[in-house]
């Protein structure tokens, strides 16, 4: 009886573990992407609860909420060639989860991309204006103009990782210590290393592209070497028994051998010399003979 209770409570315990690896839940400000084996199959943005296939899925979470990444200062240079300290910050957030998955993965990969594509605008917004103008700038209508043309920028670039980037604002402009060309040697040598891990980044993905290309054509060619020898042995072993078909008598085998014999003598007779030298007792010799009779 007491047996029979373990049993029971097991059972149970069984259920209830399955039934808890069975359902997820989506808050309000969050993305649930259900992975199954290592691939999205699917993104939950509506709040509630949901089944998913016990111990298989896997639920990751992205949040909904606008995000605040304060971008390290700058130097970029005006129009008339000042080199100038851009100290700003992005307001951004996730709007596919799936494409932010697929092309950067984590925040702080999205904060590099964005990194360089904000760098990217603010050095053009900023170099249409010379030096004098940026200190002066007073008028607020115009900064709002200004923050707007790089914000539509930025989201422009940041649209194929799944980000919108809501605004950028810039909070100070500082005249840097630096000399000029010690400047823009810094800023050459950041973007390089950035460029290179982009670099790098491609060359992995493409190594991933290319083994799998590889390891599918190995496949096939296998596979079609496989057939190959498969019908090579059927198209013999047919030969084979259309030939005892053909030659199932005593009559019939000795013709066929005897046509051999004629076939390998006709090939002996090359060249010049035409003598063909056999022993009396072979069985061709005495039917050209005529001994045989």
């Amino acid at each position: 009886m007491k047996k029979g209770y373990i049993i029971i409570a097991a059972i149970l315990l069984l259920v209830v573990m399955v039934a808890a690896s069975s359902f997820y839940v989506v808050e309000e400000n969050q993305y649930a992407c259900i992975f199954r084996f290592s691939e999205i199959v699917e993104t939950k943005n509506a709040p509630g609860l949901y089944f998913k296939v016990p111990f298989i899925d896997e639920i990751r979470y992205y949040t909904k909420a606008t995000m605040l990444y304060d971008i390290p200062p700058s130097e970029v240079i005006t129009l008339d060639k000042q080199n100038m300290t851009v100290d700003c910050y992005i307001l951004w957030c996730i709007s596919d989860p799936q494409q932010f998955y697929r092309s950067v993965g984590t925040v702080s990969e999205a904060e590099v991309r964005l990194d360089a594509s904000t760098y990217s605008a603010l050095k053009r917004a900023m170099g249409q204006l010379a030096q004098a103008d940026i200190i002066n700038l007073e008028d607020g209508a115009e900064r709002n103009e200004i923050y707007e043309s790089i914000a539509t920028t930025v989201d422009k670039d940041a649209a194929g990782y799944g980000i919108k980037v809501l605004d950028v604002k810039i909070k100070q402009f500082d005249l840097p210590d630096s000399n000029l060309n010690a400047v823009y040697n810094r800023m050459i040598s950041e973007r390089n290393q950035m460029a290179e891990k982009f670099a790098a980044d491609g060359n992995y993905e493409a190594s991933i592209i290319r083994n799998e290309v590889d390891k599918q054509v190995n496949i096939i060619v296998s596979d079609a070497e496989a057939k190959a020898a498969e019908l090579e042995a059927e198209g013999e072993s047919e030969y084979m028994r259309l030939l005892a078909e053909a030659y199932n008598s005593k009559d019939k085998r000795e013709f066929y051998e005897f046509t051999l014999a004629l076939e390998a003598l006709e090939s002996s007779l090359t060249g010049d010399n035409k003598t063909v030298i056999l022993d009396r007792d072979s069985d061709l010799a005495k039917i050209l003979m005529g001994a045989d009779k």
